[in-house]
């Protein structure tokens, strides 16, 4: 009992063609390292057989353990339900698909044994990807390193792994829209990287599409920026100047009126359009933050102790509530 505990905690969604493979590597990486490792598993509202393998394995296996949400939440806060369900020392997020290797961890292990906090995957590679999905997350990252007001890493997801004082400070930030990475860097201590190569999804397909890319994109600039609030005036301005001087420019030489009313109409209907939706993507995050309802609903968990369900079910959603 003096060994270690390692907490891995995966979010799920319509994992079933894959979800036994996963089970099955990761029981085979726990059982081959000196450490105790919990897995905990949050299922995400997935309407397949995703619950029911997990379900199986928690019977055979003490170590698995599952929250089940009520419906389909979102990526991000599933991280934040399943980190918060932990007992760890230190907290390990992954994919369970199997595009983030469990044979990095011992590597985020070592380096948290020398005494860093957070220790996050950076790519170098990634395999089965397209070409404009590469590209596109390339330029996300490189975005929102320079308009964020903290340094986010290029080329990381959410893999990584965090100490327990981390993930207690985490806990304490019950965000509607959570951007976890940006979290996890914004709270600071102690953080590396780790670089290895993203492997090729095992099976199923991937649960970001360009939909949801945008939306994350988005989250983590309303987030931690106010460059878009910024650049809603630097247009306004821009708009202006340009109506003066085509204003200026057509009472010199003459230019037909009717074109420049409809130039300048087009100009200053598009900025303020630009702005509004600006504006409404802030003022919409101040709404959904100022709703007293719980970040997520956890119809059923598996695997834990009894006294932990009774508490997890019967007050979990409340304290989130009141924390607000």
């Amino acid at each position: 009992m003096d060994r270690e505990l390692i907490s891995i905690v995966l979010p799920v969604f319509n994992e079933e063609q894959g979800i036994q493979k996963t089970i099955d590597v990761l029981l085979n990486y726990c059982d081959n390292r000196p450490e105790r490792y919990e897995l905990i598993f949050v299922n995400d509202g997935s309407s397949d057989q995703t619950k029911a393998i997990i379900s199986k394995a928690i019977r055979e296996h003490p170590e698995i353990k599952l929250v089940d949400f009520s419906r389909n939440f979102g990526h991000q806060l599933a991280i934040s339900a399943g980190i918060r369900y932990t007992s760890g020392q230190a907290v390990v997020v992954m994919d369970a698909d199997l595009q983030d290797p469990p044979s990095i961890i011992p590597e985020m292990i070592n380096k948290w044994h020398h005494g860093y906090d957070v220790v996050y995957g950076q790519r170098l590679h990634r395999d089965g990807e397209t070409l404009f999905k590469k590209a596109t997350a390339s330029l996300f990252y490189r975005l929102l390193k320079e308009m964020t007001s903290i340094e986010i890493p290029l080329d990381t997801g959410d893999f990584r792994l965090m100490d327990r004082r981390v993930v207690d400070v985490l806990k304490q930030m019950p965000e509607k829209d959570p951007f976890v990475r940006g979290m996890v860097s914004w709270v600071g201590f102690r953080q590396t990287a780790v670089k290895y190569d993203r492997q090729e999804r095992f099976a199923g397909e991937s649960k970001y599409p360009l939909r949801k890319m945008i939306k994350l994109a988005l989250d983590g600039l309303s987030s931690f920026s106010l460059v878009p609030l910024k650049l809603a005036q630097w247009l306004g301005t821009l708009a202006l100047i340009t109506s003066l001087i085509t204003l200026v420019v057509g009472l010199i030489t003459s230019f037909s009126l009717g074109v420049e009313i409809l130039f300048l109409s087009t100009l200053l209907g598009g900025v303020i359009l630009l702005t509004i939706g600006i504006l409404g993507n802030y003022l919409g995050r101040i709404f959904i933050q100022s709703r007293e309802r719980p970040l997520y609903i956890v119809s059923d968990t598996k695997g834990f102790r009894s006294q932990l369900n009774q508490i997890n079910l019967e007050e979990h959603n409340s304290r989130l509530v009141n924390s607000n």
